[in-house]
C-alpha cells in the first residue's frame, strides 16, 4: 500500500481530499512507477477536485499535474536504464502526483538535468510549457512585442512573464493588490498594473499606443473583456485558462473588426499531436533556467500533508507563484 490524496465525491479541495492507503500502482506497457520528491501545485488540480477541468477521471483519483520523482519500476517495453532515474512530467490519472506513488508514459518522461533541483523542477513542466507555448508557438512572440501578461503574479502567469522578457519582449503584467504588483514588477515586467485600481486598457494603451501585440490570459471573464480593447491591429490573445470563473462569450464580430486573433491553448495535446515540441520546449525551458536567465516563483514548500490548504489557497486567489509539495 502507498500513501495518496484521494478524490472520491466531487468538490471543493479543502472538504473532498482525503489521505487514503491506496493499493500500489503497477506501470503497464510503456509506463513508469515514480516515487514523488516534489508536485507543484496548479489550478488545474482545483478543477479536477471540482470535475470541472477539461479531463475528467472517474472518482477515486488522485490530482496533481505536475512532479518531479525518481523512477521505482518501469513496465514492458521501456528501457530499464530509466530505473532511479530523476523525471519531471505529468502523471497518468487516476494516479496523480499528490501521493507518494504516481504513474507516467515514458514518452512523457523527461529527464532533469544536474545543476536543477527537484523542488524547482516540479515547476519548471506544465507551467513553463503552457507559457512557452502560448507565447511562442500559438502567438509567435518576437523581440520587441508588447506583451500583456493578466494574473502575472501566479503560477503560470509569473513564467510568461519571464518567457516573454527572455524572448526580448516588452512585458506589462497585471495583478490585483500591491503585493502582487510588487512582485510583477520584481519579474522584470517592465509596466506592472493593479487591476484593482487602474483604468487597465487606459494603462495599457498609454503605454502601447498601438495596443498589445501578445495578451497571454489566464483570466477570462473582465480580464478577457478589456484585453479586446487594448489588442493591437493583427495582435492575438492567447487563452488559457477561466481563473475568474467566468467563459467569455466572445462576439466574432469583434475580431472582425478589429483584425485580432483568437487562440487557445490547451498544452497537454501537444503531447498528442506534437510530442517533439514538448521535448523541444522542455530543453530550452531547462536551459534558460540553468543560465539563471529565469527562476521559478517558489513562494511556499509544504509537506504531503499540506495539499488541501494549498488548494484552497490557490482556489480563492490567495496565492502568489508557486506552492511545491514536498515529501519528506
Amino acid at each position: 500500500m502507498a500513501g495518496a490524496w484521494t478524490v472520491r465525491e466531487l468538490g471543493e479541495p479543502g472538504t473532498v481530499l482525503r489521505w487514503e492507503d491506496m493499493p500500489v500502482p503497477l506501470p503497464a506497457a510503456g509506463q513508469l512507477r515514480v516515487r514523488v520528491e516534489a508536485a507543484s501545485c496548479n489550478f488545474a488540480d482545483v478543477l479536477l477536485c471540482r470535475g470541472a477541468y477539461q479531463h475528467k477521471p472517474d472518482p477515486p483519483f488522485t490530482p496533481g499535474l505536475e512532479m518531479c520523482g525518481v523512477v521505482d519500476a518501469v513496465g514492458r517495453r521501456v528501457d530499464p536504464a530509466l530505473q532511479g532515474a530523476l523525471v519531471v512530467g505529468q502523471p497518468v490519472l487516476p494516479h496523480g502526483g499528490f501521493a507518494e506513488l504516481a504513474l507516467m508514459e515514458s514518452v512523457d518522461a523527461l529527464a532533469v538535468p544536474s545543476g536543477i533541483d527537484q523542488t524547482s523542477a516540479a515547476t519548471l513542466h506544465l507551467t513553463y510549457l503552457t507559457a512557452w507555448l502560448g507565447l511562442h508557438r500559438r502567438a509567435a512572440v518576437q523581440p520587441g512585442s508588447v506583451v500583456v501578461v493578466t494574473a502575472a503574479a501566479g503560477g503560470v502567469g509569473s513564467a510568461a512573464v519571464q518567457l516573454a522578457r527572455a524572448a526580448g519582449a516588452r512585458v506589462v503584467g497585471i495583478a490585483s493588490g500591491p503585493a502582487k504588483v510588487d512582485t510583477v514588477r520584481r519579474l522584470g515586467a517592465e509596466l506592472a498594473i493593479d487591476g484593482a485600481d487602474a483604468d487597465v486598457v487606459a494603462t495599457v494603451r498609454e503605454f502601447a499606443p498601438t495596443g498589445a501585440d501578445i495578451v497571454f490570459d489566464p483570466v477570462g471573464g473582465a480580464a478577457y473583456e478589456s484585453a479586446t480593447k487594448y489588442v493591437a491591429f493583427e495582435g492575438t490573445i492567447v487563452v488559457v485558462g477561466f481563473a475568474s470563473g467566468t467563459i467569455p462569450a466572445p462576439r466574432l464580430n469583434h475580431p472582425f473588426v478589429k483584425n485580432y486573433t483568437i487562440a487557445g491553448l490547451h498544452w497537454a495535446l501537444y503531447r498528442q499531436y506534437h510530442p517533439d515540441l514538448i521535448a523541444k520546449a522542455q530543453s530550452e525551458i531547462f536551459a534558460l533556467a540553468l543560465a539563471g536567465t529565469i527562476t521559478p516563483l517558489i513562494t511556499r514548500c509544504v509537506g504531503i500533508d499540506g495539499v488541501p490548504s494549498a488548494l484552497e489557497d490557490l482556489a480563492h486567489g490567495r496565492t502568489q507563484g508557486k506552492t511545491v509539495i514536498r515529501q519528506p
